[in-house]
C-alpha cells in the first residue's frame, strides 16, 4: 500500500496593514482585511483506491481442468472386474475397465489374478476459491457487454413415461433399463437365451429334483435363481419376489455379471 503523502500548509500571504485615519471624531485604527489570496487552499481529496480487476488469464485457468494422477486398485482375492467398476461407478462399467487395463488383465477378462493394479482413470482438480470468484467477475463483465435482451428458452417438454408389455419380452425389455441404471452389463440376446435354456419363459417355473431343491433351497423363475443367491444380488427398486419377472432377470443377470463378467458369456447351468 503506498504511503500517504503529507500535504504542507501554504503560508499566508502577509495581511494588509491598516492606516490609522482621522476623523472628526478621533483616531480610527483600520482593522487588518484579508486579502481573497490568503485563503488556505483545501487539501485534495486523496484518489480513491482503484478496484482490483481480475486478470483475463483466471478465466483460462478455470476453464482448463487440472488432471490429477489417474487412480489404482489394487485387486484382492475374488474380485471380478465387474465388481470393481461398480464399486468405483466406472464409466462405461466392466467392459471399459477391461479395455483401459487390457495389457495386464490379459486376454481373459474373467481370470484377474490379486495384487494386479488396475488403472481406473482420471479425475479433474477443483478450482480455488480465488480463481472461481476471478471467473465469476470475468463472466459478469461480459454480461455487461451483451446489450441485447436475453431470449426466453421454451420450456422442456415432458418426458413420456415408458410402459413395457406384461411379457416376456416386455420383462426382458424392463429389466435392460434398469440395468442400465445399476451399471449391470448384459444384452436382450444374451438375456432371452438363457431364459428359454432355464425356464422356456415361464416365469413361475420351479425346480423339485436338483441338489439345489434336495437342500430345499429350488431354483425358481424365468432365470432359475435359488433363494439365497436371489437375496444377495436382489438390485433395489425391483420386487423382492424371486417370482416377480423383472426382479429375477434383474439379480440373475447381476450375478451372472459378479461372476462372469456378463450374462452374455453365460453358455449353461451357472
Amino acid at each position: 500500500m503506498p504511503a500517504q503523502g503529507k500535504h504542507r500548509r501554504s503560508p499566508s500571504t502577509s495581511l494588509r496593514r491598516g492606516l490609522a485615519a482621522v476623523t472628526a471624531g478621533g483616531a480610527v485604527l483600520a482593522l487588518p482585511v484579508i486579502g481573497a489570496t490568503s485563503a488556505f487552499a483545501a487539501p485534495a481529496p486523496a484518489a480513491a483506491p482503484q478496484q482490483a480487476v481480475a486478470p483475463a488469464s483466471v478465466s483460462a485457468q478455470v476453464n482448463s481442468a487440472v488432471q490429477d494422477a489417474p487412480a489404482q486398485h489394487s485387486v484382492a482375492a475374488g474380485e471380478t472386474l465387474s465388481k470393481i467398476a461398480r464399486e468405483y461407478s466406472v464409466s462405461g462399467g466392466w467392459e471399459k475397465l477391461y479395455e483401459g487395463n487390457r495389457k495386464i488383465v490379459g486376454e481373459n477378462p474373467d481370470l484377474i489374478h490379486p495384487g494386479i493394479k488396475l488403472t481406473l482413470g482420471t479425475k479433474a482438480a477443483k478450482a480455488s476459491p480465488s480463481t472461481a470468484r476471478g471467473a465469476e467477475a470475468d463472466r459478469a463483465d461480459r454480461s455487461e457487454r451483451i446489450n441485447a435482451a436475453p431470449v426466453a428458452k421454451a420450456a422442456p417438454a415432458a418426458e413420456k413415461a415408458v410402459t413395457y408389455t406384461n411379457d416376456l419380452d416386455g420383462w426382458i425389455k424392463e429389466s435392460l433399463a434398469v440395468m442400465a441404471e445399476q451399471g449391470i452389463p448384459g444384452t436382450y440376446e444374451g438375456i432371452h437365451r438363457n431364459i428359454m435354456r432355464e425356464s422356456s419363459g415361464n416365469p413361475a417355473a420351479i425346480n423339485n429334483w436338483d441338489s439345489n431343491a434336495v437342500k430345499g433351497t429350488p431354483s425358481k423363475g424365468l432365470l432359475q435363481v435359488i433363494d439365497p443367491t436371489f437375496q444377495a444380488y436382489h438390485v433395489p427398486g425391483t420386487s423382492t419376489d424371486s417370482y416377480d419377472p423383472v426382479a429375477n432377470i434383474t439379480a440373475a443377470c447381476n450375478y451372472a455379471a459378479d461372476r462372469y463378467g456378463s450374462i452374455d458369456n453365460v453358455f449353461g447351468a451357472y
